[in-house]
């Protein structure tokens, strides 16, 4: 499990909408994911944006939010720098290290390895999916 409880892949606000919405009705805490190595195509700063627009249309919501920057430690660099205080990184272990400690020192967070996770991509019931995610045990 990840630091804000089960994790839901969100690719738009509506996504990060329902996803919050669920949480806040079943009383839980989420974690927003990113897509795997979207900081290369959405960008930190798209992240970043609709993840504060989510919070604001659902402020109750007890929630973190994770950027996935797949293996490049420039991106990584880069969300931190605009903001957004946890990301995924998959790159080599020497990478890792010294993200991490980077990471540590300035008080982001770094998180590696596959996360448990729905991805509302997959999902025609965007809303239901999500409470039915959050409501399981892990």
């Amino acid at each position: 499990m990840t630091p804000g409880g089960r994790t839901i892949i969100i690719h738009s606000l509506e996504h990060a909408v329902a996803a919050l919405k669920a949480a806040r009705a079943l009383d839980c805490a989420v974690t927003l994911a990113s897509p795997p190595g979207a900081a290369a195509y959405t960008g930190a700063l798209w992240f970043r944006e609709v993840v504060k627009e989510a919070a604001r249309e659902v402020p109750e919501a007890d929630f973190t939010a994770i950027l996935d920057c797949g293996d490049k430690p420039g991106l990584v660099m880069a969300a931190f720098r605009q903001g957004v205080r946890s990301v995924r990184f998959t790159g080599g272990k020497l990478q890792t290290e010294k993200l991490a400690a980077l990471a540590e020192h300035e008080g982001y967070h770094l998180i590696t390895g596959k996360l448990d996770s729905l991805d509302l991509a997959q999902e025609t019931d965007v809303p239901d999916a999500c409470r039915s995610w959050l409501a399981a045990k892990p």
